[in-house]
């Protein structure tokens, strides 16, 4: 599902996600004080701004309560940081993302209503990004730039489908390599036998393959 995205700060982890997200097919409107950093993603973004993300009149004339999800990737200053987020929660988006520089400021975060809040040095702009378009999506990692594993949770959808049914090397040419059930992990999952919702799929394969089954099957 094609959903609508805001970056505020584009340094090199904002820039990824911008990138990241364009490519899934999503709408991402970028924002930064820096017209050279406005630049450099034009060619990843649907819309760019150039303005301060702690100005709430700026926030209020680009609709920013519009937006399915606001992703604060500002750099170094943590006092801007902590600013942009509080207008952004004021303008009620439902989901506001905020990149922390350390564990003080991912507890302030935390207490002015951050959504979720992640360090760039341990999660790749990549695996966050996927999380953010799938609530079905519970991991992700890069194999190259086009492969990843990813783990997905079966819905109602495919409940009491089998592999055999689905053929998702077939039909959209990814593999399943395992299925979780509960703390069980069956390396070897019986192709006749039905798939449970809550089941944990992780599959490799294409990233665009990977986005085609979720997409068709979940």
């Amino acid at each position: 599902m094609r959903k609508q995205f805001a970056v505020i700060g584009l340094g090199r982890f904002g820039s990824s996600i911008c990138k990241e997200l364009y490519h899934m097919g999503h709408e991402v409107f970028a924002i930064d004080t820096d017209e050279t950093k406005i630049t450099a993603v034009k060619d990843f973004s649907t819309y760019t701004f150039v303005g301060n993300g702690t100005d709430e009149a700026l926030l209020e004339k680009v609709g920013i309560r519009n937006f399915n999800y606001v992703i604060v990737a500002i750099g170094d200053d943590i006092q801007a940081s902590i600013l942009t987020t509080l207008h952004v929660k004021d303008h009620n988006v439902p989901n506001v993302w905020v990149k922390a520089q350390n564990n003080y400021h991912h507890k302030v975060l935390e207490k002015i209503g951050a959504d979720r809040v992640f360090h760039p040095e341990k999660e790749m702009g990549s695996r966050i990004a996927a999380y953010l378009t799938s609530d079905t999506v519970l991991d992700y990692i890069d194999l190259s730039a086009d492969y990843s594993i990813i783990e997905m949770l079966a819905t109602k959808k495919i409940s009491g489908k089998t592999l055999i049914e689905l053929d998702p090397r077939k039909n959209y040419g990814c593999t399943i390599i395992a299925i979780k059930q509960l703390d069980k992990v069956d390396v070897t999952p019986d192709p006749a036998a039905p798939i449970q919702k809550g089941d944990i799929l992780i599959m490799i394969g294409d990233k665009r393959d990977l986005r085609r089954f979720r997409e068709g099957e979940l």
